[in-house]
């Protein structure tokens, strides 16, 4: 493949029920294009728990993933509250989800550091009141 292959999709914050969907979405794309199963559980969980975060804390946002030769790389971008304090959400375990959030089982504190842990690299851009960009790169 010479030329990036590229997705985008929108992330709606209002229905957990969609949550995920463009994880799926490119889990079946990479299967369809030959990648390793192994490299598609990495984007496929990292897309998941962004997708979830975008979900319980922004409202949703959007998820950009660009193919290439090299690597892929996942964009996710908000409009939400921002994070204020990105060393202490990286904590396994921190979370900021509502009490009704973490009744439906999400919302663990756990999203954020299995994004760094399936990635090859990981750059979080927050600016509190104006929302969250987080870059994930995939080496191949």
């Amino acid at each position: 493949m010479s030329d990036a292959v590229k997705f985008h999709f929108e992330v709606d914050g209002s229905d957990f029920s969609s949550a995920g969907a463009a994880s799926v979405m490119v889990k079946k794309k990479l299967r369809q294009l030959g990648y390793p199963p192994d490299i598609i559980r990495k984007v496929s969980i990292a897309m998941y728990e962004g997708e979830i975060n975008m979900v319980i804390h922004a409202n949703g946002g959007t998820a950009d993933v660009e193919v290439s030769d090299e690597e892929i790389v996942i964009t996710l971008s908000d409009r939400g509250p921002g994070i204020p304090n990105v060393e202490l959400a990286m904590q396994e375990g921190y979370s900021t989800a509502r009490e009704n959030i973490r009744n439906l089982g999400f919302g663990a504190g756990m999203g954020l550091p299995n994004m760094k842990k399936y990635t090859d690299s990981m750059k979080i851009d927050t600016v509190v009141g104006e929302g969250t960009t987080i870059t994930m790169t995939v080496k191949l």
